[in-house]
Parts: structure tokens; C-alpha cells; sequence
């Protein structure tokens, strides 16, 4: 219902009824209370007729008129955050049909004051509110109220625990998902554990597996024992994998619901029940919660019997295999490319001319042909099934996110691609290859195998960077993708030699080797130089090192592919180029379109985007100048690199003082003299980012950041773990340790402030007393900065 027209209603009411009674539904008394000194609760006690609703403070757009109050301190006294209110109803108001929390009866409110001028006696001040019953509404009323502090009643210390709200505001706690579990029984020692999350309206959960630089993914962690066994991978539902509008990126999520299922065998039939740990984050369209963690039990003696071990999750294999397929595809593309590479391409008509000349019938040549190209694959899939036996099939998942294991794959690339350059040549021993000569003299089907393995190896200086490229790519995927890796690679390799066996005639019509197949290596060496710099990037995101930071990273991919297009257009020339007379019309097209995309990331150095790349270069927040460059620091200079207290840091790009740590920032602010800003945030923040580079960067706000307080920022998703044997015990989870630093701060605000979404600010004295109403995301400037100095104004008055 429109509130315009309830008001309407409220008014007609009124002039009906008002020559033949006036409603007065509620009445009004005042108290107070003494906590000390100098601080006293000033209560204000409705007295609510029956049947009639009196609203929250806090009411819905197009509501009724939430309760207010406003007081007059002057400067005798000021304000300890809101008037904190009774926790009420909340239901669907048959009035203005919205659910709406409102009080019956009796409803009492509390304002926390700090007196200045101890010759203050009495606090005046006004409420106003608008009271429903079930048809109709009264019209807004004011009333004034009069607090008497020489008649406040003292409390005891313990009393005053209640007032923890007080330091509370209009946020709250929100549990977007909760989890409930099963068990399923396959047979008398297998089962399956089954975790189901129910999700709000709104949000979203995320899968277990995400992109670098996105959420917390959702993990579980099973606590096995008396030789119960896990049977491979927590599995899940398809989900949905679009862009998220928070993170700026393709993630797989779940909404509404999700159902997670873990195999397990267990050897003991005493065991009754099964323990677990899940840890995930869950968001809206415009912020994230911190990363929770709550325990799941599965009870085995409430298992239900299923039929057999069917797998629930068809979608999650079909997915699975759409990524194998998507593997085995670049690979068979690669393996065309290197068809094209000068080690390769010339073996063709030698090598099928040879079959088809030593066979005694054309039928036997084709068949000696095509055993040669099944030789070929046997070879490269062997190959990436050693790799994937040693390593394990979930090892190479965890080696290639590995910042370590990240540094050696580009430092790989690196070396792969200088070969193609032209500067040396990667080659397997000269007595492998003699060896295997040796043996393909032979003949017969060994001999056939043992000449398909020679051509594996002297085609090695060629196919070989290729071949550890696609590896290292597949291992990221984890499970059986080196196989299919290798699989696809080798299947572009052998099918020709079957093809041109089968087909003579064809031979003819390949293009006659030249130069142009070592200006297909060369492109290669250009392609796999620009790829090593995303491993190195992935790594250098990871410890947060800032060596290659966006612009630089951008800065390098455009001198790459600036001496591609160069090279293409025939600027440049490499040892092991023949003499360019002309360019072809390929080779020009070609390099306009590489030059085209070197002028295309030019602008990334100026904060562009790029989002046709924007899952290679590091994200725009890790950047040397995430604010835009050009964008003055301004503001002044909280300190200098040489005189940083200990435990702070500068906070990029504005050289705001900073410290992660809320004991060594509390330390230094009472050194100082300065009040504190607890800055809770997350690296997976992106509101949090929008503050940083919208707000904080107005030069009023800057000026305050950086002169007049004390920055905490503490990551809820700060992923550092405590040191062995000192993470401190978990307050919200009794006889639960912390997990990391960043569960830590996340606990800190949610007792402390009652919240747990991010960003929230709090200005705080040295006692750790709120100097005003802490805030969440206020992309309004003008707002904040009225917030900041409100804050520093009260800490200046103490």
C-alpha cells in the first residue's frame, strides 16, 4: 500500500474521530541510570494499548515513520553511539503489507550518554513515532522527554555487560546459509556423506573450485578415523557459472541451494558417526561476508539405504568432461602448429614416401603408415601417463597452484621460448636417437614403433617447448588431463603421415618448406615468452611480493608483442631468418592484428580494463596506481618510508599510514595521541575497494586518513595461520582453535559490533570506546567525511 495513501487514511481518521475522542494509544515515561561518573543511560519507556503497533527505529522504504529521537547535549555532554531498542516483532504488516518489526505492549529504549559538564542536571529531549492498530494509523506525533540525571538509579558493573549494543548500529548478523546433513548406506562399509546448504534469497555460495582472485572457495574437511577412508573428492552440483557482478569474473556459484557428496569406506562398525569442517564465503550482488566455519556432523545410524552408488551429480561429470574435451582440442590445434615448425613439417613426404617405396603393395604401405602415426600417440600419451603416475592426479592440480612450482613453470617457459627464438636448441641426447635408428632397422612392427620414437626425438628442439606448455596447462586441470593432453597432441601429429599414406597424391600439394617455417617457430617463442609472465604474476600475486604489479606486467606484454608485430612486418630478423624480399599478405595481416592488439593494451597503463585479457594480467586493485594514474596523492604525509613505526606500512597509492595488527595500532595511536579507525575489510572485498579508490582518495578525506587518525585495517580473509601451537581459542566456537588471522578479526567484529559484513569503520578512544556510530559502505563523500569528523571532534573534546 502506498504510504501516501495510508497517511491520507491516518489524517481522515483523525478529523472523524476528533470531536468525539482524541486517541492517545501510547504513553511515555523517562529514566535514567548511572554507570559512572561520568556516564548514564537515558531510558525512554512506551506504554503501548492493546492492539496497536508502535514501529522500530529502522523501518522499510514506503513504511510507516520509524521512531526517532533527538536530544539536546549542547556542549555538556555527548552521544555514545544510537539508541539501542528491544528486539520486537518482525512480521507482515497487514497495514502497509511489508514486513515491518514493531513493538506491542511495552517497548523500552536506551541512549548511552558521556557527560562533560558535571553541573548537568537535566537532558531534554523529543521522540517522534506513528502508532497502527490492524485498520489504521495515527498521524506522526512528537512528544517531549525530560531526563533527571540527580535522580538516576546507579547499576552494578556486571549490569552494564547488556550495554555491549550500545557500540552496536543498524547492522546486524547475517547467516545467509545454513547446512543441515544426511547419510546415505550403498553397503555395510560404504557410505556417502551428504551436505546440504540452504541459501538466501539473494545470495549466493560459492564452488569448491574458483578463479585466482576471487572468493574463499567452499571446502570441506573431513575428520576420519578408526580406518574410515575417503573415497576420491568431495563432489557438488552443476551450479551456475556466469559473470559475478562483486568480483568482476567468471565463477562457478550456487543460489537457493547446493548438495555436496563425499564417498567414504570405513573398516570399523563401531563407528557411528562421521565429523567435519566447512569453510566458505558466501555474497550478494554487492558485498561478502567474512569466511565462516562451522562443524557437520553425519550420523551413520540415520543412514538410508540406496539401491547402488549412482552418481547424483551426472552434471558434475558432464562438466568434468567438457573440460577434458576443451584440453584434448587446444592440445590437437597445438599439435597442427607444430606440424608447422621445421623440425616436423619436412618429415612428412620423406617419411610416407618411405613407407609407400619399402612396402610391397600400396594396401601395405597405407597400413605401415598408419601404425607409425599409432606409434606416435602410444609415445606422447605414454608419456603423459608417467607424468601423471608419478605426480598423482590431485598432485598436479595442487603442484601447478603452487608458488613455487609456478616460478619453475615460467622460468620453463622462459627457456622454451628463447629456443624458439632462435638462440639455442632444446635436444635429447645424439645416442637416444641412434639407439632408437638402431633398432627401427628392424623392421616389422618393433622397427616401425622404434622410427616413431626417433622422430619424437629429434623433432624434440620443436615439439618439445609445445609439449611442456601443454602439460603444464593440463596440470592445472588436475586428474587424467596430461593423458588427454598428450592424447589430442599426438593425434594432430600422426594423423597426416596416415592421411598422405592413404593419399599420395596429396604430397604434391603441400606447400614446399622455406623460411616461413621458422617464422611459425618464432611467433611460437613470442606466444610462450608473453605466457611465462603469467605464472609469474600468479606466483607474485600469491606472497603479495608487488614485483610485478599491473602496469608492469602490461608494460612487458606490450613490448612482446610490439617486437612480434615488428618482427612480422619485417623490422626485425632473428639468426636463423631467411632473407625477407617481400612480406605475404598472411604474414602482414598477421602482424597488423598483433600490432593492433599491442595499441589495444596500451591504455591498461592508464587503468583500462582490458576485458578482453582480463584473466592474465593481475587484477586493477594490484597495481602501482589502482586509483588511475595521474591521480595526485595529495593530503600530506603521515610518514616517511625511513621512520615507519613498528608494525606499519604505507598504504598504497597514497602513502596512508597503516597497521594490520590491532595491538601494535592501538599501541602506536596512544603514543601518538591520535584516535583509532578500525578498518575492517577483505582482500575479496570489492565495496571495500570502492572506498579505497572513490572515496578515501577526496582530498578532505585524505587529509583526515592521514594526519588526524590512526588506520587498523584487519583482512577477515587474511589467510595467514598463527604460528605452531599459538593460535589463540575460538569465541564463537568453544574448544575450537582460530584457523588463521583472518578468522580472527572476523570474530573481534562480530562480538564486538554485532556485525560481520564488510567494509565497517569504527572510530575509538584509547579505551576502546566508540567515539561515534560506526559505519558500513558509504560511497557518499560527503557523508563519510561529516562521520570522520564528528569521530575526531569527540575525541578532541575528551
Amino acid at each position: 500500500m502506498n504510504f501516501n495513501k495510508v497517511l491520507l487514511l491516518c489524517l481522515f481518521a483523525f478529523a472523524f474521530n476528533l470531536n468525539a475522542q482524541v486517541f492517545d494509544p501510547v504513553k511515555w515515561e523517562t529514566k535514567t541510570e548511572k554507570i559512572s561518573d561520568t556516564e548514564y543511560n537515558l531510558i525512554s519507556t512506551a506504554t503501548i494499548d492493546a492492539g496497536w503497533h508502535l514501529y522500530s527505529q529502522v523501518v522499510p522504504e514506503g513504511g510507516p515513520v520509524a521512531t526517532s529521537f533527538s536530544y539536546t547535549t549542547d556542549s555538556d555532554a555527548k552521544l555514545i553511539a544510537k539508541t539501542i531498542e528491544e528486539e520486537g516483532h518482525t512480521v507482515d504488516d497487514s497495514v502497509f503489507e511489508m514486513k515491518i518489526k514493531f513493538f506491542e505492549n511495552k517497548a523500552e529504549f536506551k541512549q548511552r550518554i558521556k557527560v562533560l559538564n558535571k553541573e548537568l542536571s537535566i537532558v531534554k529531549g523529543e521522540v517522534e513515532f506513528m502508532v497502527c492498530d490492524d485498520e489504521k494509523c495515527m498521524p506522526p506525533n512528537y512528544i517531549d522527554l525530560v531526563f533527571n540525571l540527580k535522580e538516576a538509579k546507579q547499576v552494578e558493573e556486571e549490569t552494564t555487560a547488556t550495554t555491549l549494543d550500545f557500540n552496536a548500529t543498524e547492522t546486524e548478523i547475517f547467516e545467509p546459509v545454513k547446512w543441515n546433513t544426511s547419510v546415505e548406506k550403498i553397503n555395510d562399509t560404504e557410505y556417502v556423506l551428504v551436505s546440504k546448504a540452504t541459501i538466501d534469497d539473494g545470495w549466493k555460495l560459492y564452488s569448491q573450485k574458483v578463479p585466482e582472485g576471487g572468493p574463499i572457495a567452499t571446502g570441506f574437511e573431513y575428520k576420519v578415523e578408526n580406518g574410515t577412508e575417503l573415497i576420491g573428492n568431495t563432489i557438488e552440483e552443476k551450479g551456475k557459472e556466469v559473470m559475478d557482478k562483486v568480483f568482476e569474473m567468471k565463477i562457478k556459484f550456487f543460489k537457493n541451494s547446493a548438495e555436496f557428496r563425499q564417498k567414504i569406506k570405513i573398516s570399523d562398525k563401531n563407528t557411528t558417526s562421521v565429523a567435519s569442517e566447512v569453510s566458505f564465503m558466501a555474497c550478494d550482488d554487492e558485498r561478502c561476508l567474512a569466511p565462516t566455519y562451522l562443524d557437520l556432523n553425519y550420523d551413520l545410524t540415520k543412514s538410508v539405504a540406496v539401491k547402488k552408488n549412482e552418481d547424483k551429480f551426472q552434471s558434475e561429470k558432464e562438466e568434468g568432461s567438457k573440460g577434458l574435451w576443451s584440453i584434448f582440442l587446444v592440445a590437437f590445434l597445438s599439435g597442427f602448429v607444430a606440424l608447422l615448425t621445421p623440425c616436423v613439417f619436412p618429415m612428412i613426404p620423406m617419411t610416407v614416401s618411405f613407407f609407400i617405396k619399402q612396402s610391397q603393395s600400396k594396401v601395405k604401405g597405407i597400413r605401415n603408415a598408419i601404425i607409425y602415426g599409432l606409434s606416435i600417440i602410444v609415445i606422447y600419451v605414454l608419456l603423459g601417463t608417467i607424468i601423471t603416475a608419478i605426480f598423482g592426479a590431485d598432485a598436479l592440480n595442487a603442484l601447478a597452484t603452487n608458488v613455487w612450482f609456478n616460478v619453475i613453470f615460467f622460468i620453463l617457459l622462459v627457456v622454451f621460448a628463447i629456443s624458439f627464438l632462435g638462440a639455442f636448441e632444446i635436444v635429447l641426447p645424439n645416442s637416444w636417437a641412434n639407439k632408437a635408428d638402431k633398432q627401427a632397422d628392424r623392421g616389422g612392427l618393433v622397427g616401425i614403433f622404434f622410427m616413431a620414437l626417433a622422430l619424437a626425438i629429434v623433432s624434440f628442439s620443436c615439439t618439445g617447448p609445445i609439449v611442456g606448455t601443454i602439460l603444464v596447462e593440463a596440470a592445472s586441470k588436475g586428474g587424467v588431463a596430461p593423458v588427454i593432453g598428450m592424447l589430442g597432441f599426438s593425434s594432430a601429429i600422426a594423423l597426416p603421415f596416415a592421411l598422405f599414406a592413404a593419399f599420395p597424391g596429396w604430397l604434391n600439394s603441400l606447400p614446399k618448406s622455406g623460411g616461413w617455417l621458422n617464422t611459425v617457430k618464432v611467433v611460437l617463442g613470442f606466444l610462450e615468452l608473453a605466457l611465462a609472465f603469467k605464472f609469474l604474476s600468479q606466483a607474485d600475486l600469491v606472497l603479495q611480493l608487488h614485483f610485478l604489479e599491473r602496469e608492469v606486467f602490461l608494460a612487458i606484454w606490450i613490448a612482446i608483442f610490439g617486437a612480434l608485430s615488428l618482427y612480422l612486418l619485417g623490422k626485425i630478423q632473428l639468426p636463423h631468418d631467411s632473407p625477407l624480399k617481400h612480406i605475404s599478405v598472411g604474414r602482414l595481416l598477421l602482424g597488423l592484428l598483433t600490432l593492433s592488439f599491442t595499441v589495444y593494451m596500451i591504455p591498461g597503463l592508464w587503468g583500462a580494463p582490458l576485458n578482453l585479457i582480463s584473466a592474465f594480467p593481475p587484477p586493477l586493485d594490484y597495481s602501482e596506481s589502482p586509483y588511475g594514474v595521474g591521480n595526485a596523492k595529495g593530503g600530506g604525509s603521515s610518514a616517511s618510508h625511513a621512520e615507519l613505526p613498528e608494525g606499519a606500512h604505507l598504504l598504497a597509492p597514497h602513502d596512508i599510514l597503516a597497521f594490520n595488527d590491532y595491538d601494535q595500532g592501538l599501541a602506536y595511536a596512544k603514543k601518538v595521541g591520535k584516535p583509532v579507525m578500525l578498518d575492517f575489510t577483505g582482500w575479496a572485498c570489492v565495496n571495500c575497494r570502492k572506498m579505497e579508490q572513490n572515496v578515501w582518495v577526496k582530498p578532505e578525506v585524505l587529509l583526515q586518513l592521514k594526519n588526524d587518525v590512526v588506520l587498523i585495517s584487519l583482512y577477515v580473509d587474511e589467510q595467514i595461520d598463527f604460528p605452531e601451537g599459538e593460535a589463540p581459542d575460538s569465541k564463537l566456537r568453544p574448544g575450537k582453535k582460530l584457523r588463521n588471522k583472518g578468522q580472527k578479526w572476523s570474530e573481534m567484529q562480530t562480538i564486538k559490533y554485532k556485525t560481520n559484513t564488510q567494509p565497517y569503520y569504527v572510530l575509538m578512544d584509547h579505551n576502546e570506546e566508540n567515539l561515534n556510530v560506526p559505519v558500513a559502505y558509504t560511497p557518499d563523500h560527503i557523508e563519510y567525511i561529516k562521520w570522520l569528523k564528528e569521530g575526531i571532534g569527540n575525541f578532541k573534546k575528551n
